[in-house]
């Protein structure tokens, strides 16, 4: 006779749930790769931007970004969780997107911006209504972090990202693999 698993009176879990300290640790692990994927976005873009005009508030909010992923290094590293393991594909991936969009435009790659930064805000959101009294440091970190993506998107509307040709096309595409990018390194 299959043996009965013991559930405690008042636990909310279902069957298939993680436990809070595994959610806590994929919760890192999924953010510290998204800002590393960040920096290396603005690093493509960067690097094909030089002196443009777009150039300084991409340099703005890539300082930011590497501001959030020194915290989420910080993070890892506290609470022994590992990195995702696709990290390597992200520095490339990442790359290739930022530097990608900026070859289409300034606009291109404000779109990206905005974009990327309306997905992880998104995240964030969902993280933070997750998180419990017990992390009210973590939440109080992912709740500053996200208000800094909203208002990153803030700015890159401000600067035309909307008039990127082939923006809905181009916006629809990079959230979908930013929704990717976030459940692979959630796992892997």
């Amino acid at each position: 006779m299959a043996k009965r698993l013991k559930r405690r009176t008042g636990d909310p879990r279902l069957p298939g749930d993680l436990a809070p300290e595994r959610l806590i640790a994929r919760m890192i692990r999924v953010d510290q790769a998204g800002e590393y994927g960040a920096v290396q976005i603005y690093k493509g873009q960067l690097a094909v931007l030089g002196g443009r005009k777009a150039a300084a508030p991409v340099r703005a909010m890539a300082e930011a970004e590497a501001e959030h992923l020194q915290t989420f290094d910080k993070l890892l590293a506290r609470r022994q969780v590992r990195p995702t393991a696709l990290q390597p594909l992200w520095r490339i991936a990442g790359f290739a997107l930022g530097a990608g969009t900026a070859l289409l435009g300034e606009r291109a790659a404000m779109a990206c911006t905005v974009a990327v930064e309306e997905v992880i805000e998104q995240h964030y959101a969902r993280q933070i209504a997750a998180l419990g009294e017990e992390e009210a440091e973590l939440k109080a970190t992912l709740k500053k972090f996200r208000k800094d993506e909203i208002a990153h998107g803030d700015e890159a509307r401000r600067h035309d990202a909307e008039s990127a040709p082939g923006y809905r096309v181009l916006s629809a595409a990079i959230k979908r693999g930013s929704r990717l990018a976030i459940w692979l390194s959630e796992r892997v």
